[in-house]
């Protein structure tokens, strides 16, 4: 599909989960003795601004980021928060421009956006880095194409709008796919969780082929609310055992502060 465009949502609670397990993982390999190739098949524009028309038209990064922001914030998040704090409201950062941020200079950065506008936009946001690579073309199979140089570390984050059931199909079939690629490699997958349960199956699927990162947080939501959504996850392939446990931890503390909210 390509009409989903994610300065709609940006900041929300979802990207909260998504984008401080996405930090963590990127501290620890960018510390690690490795050269990185970070790529995303769902890049998004990379950047995004909160208080432009966009983000204000659902408000939805003010029971998101914003709210993390000012009142008290689990303390696993303390890193990822400071720079997005130093990044301000206008400059909210995406996971390419945080994968920038936390990658050093030796690292190589290849990010797949189809959506004309938003990859127009991701060139002007994130084009000029030197270490990056931008392409308009299906992240899923442009991903598959590439291979790590002598001993770098991929790193692929998929992060799909799930606008349809078929992206869920399409995420199953491609992720064995890609494990199978890079063998040594991490992926990491964003995934929603829906009020009617669609992601079981494939959750199911994730945990059978070895996922050793599975950190999800539900919300509480009224019946009156319209959203199809309840909760956000993480789930990792080969991400260092500390870094999954401490991902699973803050996603543990973020359920309970949003129970608090409630």
């Amino acid at each position: 599909m390509l009409s989903y465009q994610h300065g709609f949502h940006a900041g929300n609670r979802a990207d909260v989960l998504k984008h401080a397990v996405l930090d963590l993982v990127l501290r620890g390999v960018a510390n690690g003795p490795r050269p990185v190739l970070y790529v995303e098949t769902h890049s998004g524009r990379g950047r995004y601004d909160l208080t432009g028309p966009q983000a204000r038209k659902g408000g939805e990064a003010d029971s998101g980021i914003l709210a993390l922001l000012k009142g008290d914030a689990p303390p696993g998040f303390g890193d990822w928060l400071s720079l997005v704090r130093e990044r301000t409201e206008k400059d909210y950062p995406g996971s390419p421009a945080l994968a920038l941020a936390r990658l050093p200079a030796s690292a190589r950065a290849i990010l797949f956006e189809r959506h004309p506008a938003e990859f127009k936009a991701l060139t002007e946001n994130i084009g000029g880095d030197p270490r990056v690579l931008v392409r308009e073309t299906d992240g899923y199979a442009g991903a598959l194409k590439l291979a790590p140089r002598g001993h770098e570390q991929i790193v692929v984050l998929s992060d799909p709008s799930y606008e349809t059931r078929r992206d869920i199909e399409a995420l199953a079939l491609w992720t064995p796919k890609a494990l199978k690629r890079w063998p040594t490699g991490m992926v990491l997958l964003w995934l929603p969780l829906f009020r009617d349960g669609r992601e079981s199956e494939f959750g199911e699927l994730l945990a059978e082929l070895g996922a050793n990162l599975i950190a999800g947080a539900r919300w509480p939501v009224k019946p009156s609310e319209t959203s199809s959504l309840e909760g956000t996850a993480m789930v990792g392939f080969r991400v260092p055992e500390p870094v999954a446990r401490a991902s699973q931890a803050m996603a543990r503390d973020l359920e309970a502060l949003w129970a608090k909210q409630a």
